[in-house]
């Protein structure tokens, strides 16, 4: 079971190429993680990874073991599958991606807990374009099409983004009939954190989208959370997905500004890859997604 950890180990660092990063996954220290591949590779005999200060890649070595480690987890794991479909309760480790969406997934997450607690979730929440397969997801929740022909997808249902501010703020400064006009307000933007660029407000026209690179920045955030707070605060006019501000619209804290400039609904996903026999784990909390995501939307469930 040591060598098994270990091997665990070994795999998560190849993917996040960090140790700092592997030590969160796992609950454990980077030096922790440091003193395990040490000893793998003083068993092995030979240098696993090639070590910065900042990253560590794998050796040609380290690569052959990757494949090997893989297929013999793959094994353990299918071991545990058939077991727990033998005795018809889901169990085992779930790595699941999400989407930074606002706590929009978290109400199913912890009604998923409660109906299947011998499932241990493991969740990595990111607004970047994770790769499922290489990383070792599996399952992610994204808002974005499917496009790898490696992965399965069923949709989960429609969001579209809204531009809102306060009633307060457009008494004060008046209110932009035109995407134009939004040269002379503050504007709050969000940040994606992976690529560090703003996110660009979907607007239809283009003479209208050439305008998002001029908009005035009153503050710039990487929270949807933080960014809807400063809304409702009546500090600037924001860009944020329907679902966010759905309660804030409600109650009048918020109001929906230059609707018709606006494109049209995305989708969200539930995605897994496709080469893989569906475990009994994956397809419970797929069916458990499903069924249930599209209560925390604003826009009816599509199909």
């Amino acid at each position: 079971m040591n060598a098994l950890g270990g091997l665990e180990i070994f795999v998560q660092t190849a993917q996040s190429q960090s140790f700092v990063a592997t030590g969160r996954s796992l609950g454990i220290s980077a030096s922790a993680v440091s003193k395990s591949i040490s000893r793998l590779e003083a068993r092995m005999g030979v240098r696993l990874f090639q070590r910065s200060t900042r990253t560590v890649r794998l050796t040609s070595e380290g690569e052959e073991f990757l494949q090997r480690c893989r297929r013999i987890l793959d094994e353990v794991q299918a071991a545990e599958d058939h077991m727990s479909a033998m005795t018809g309760r889901p169990r085992g480790r779930l790595r699941v991606g999400l989407a930074l969406a606002g706590g929009l997934p978290l109400p199913v997450i912890a009604d998923f807990m409660q109906a299947y607690p011998e499932i241990e979730l493991d969740l990595d929440f990111t607004d970047r374009m994770v790769d499922v397969i290489e990383e070792g997801f599996d399952v992610v929740i994204r808002g974005t099409d499917l496009s790898d022909s490696r992965l399965k997808s069923r949709p989960l249902g429609p969001y579209r983004a809204c531009i809102v501010a306060a009633p307060g703020y457009l008494n004060a400064h008046g209110v932009p009939s035109s995407p134009a006009d939004l040269l002379d307000h503050a504007c709050l933007h969000y940040r994606w954190q992976n690529s560090g660029k703003l996110y660009q407000w979907p607007f239809k026209q283009t003479a209208a989208r050439s305008t998002v690179g001029q908009l005035p920045v009153a503050m710039i955030c990487s929270d949807v959370a933080a960014l809807l707070y400063m809304a409702k605060a009546g500090r600037g006019i924001a860009c944020l997905p329907d679902f966010a501000v759905r309660d804030a619209l409600a109650d009048g804290q918020l109001q929906t500004l230059l609707t018709t400039h606006l494109t049209g609904a995305s989708t969200f996903h539930i995605v897994w890859p496709s080469s893989r026999q569906m475990a009994p784990r994956v397809r419970v909390f797929v069916d458990f997604v499903v069924a249930h995501f599209a209560r925390g939307l604003v826009i009816e469930k599509a199909g």
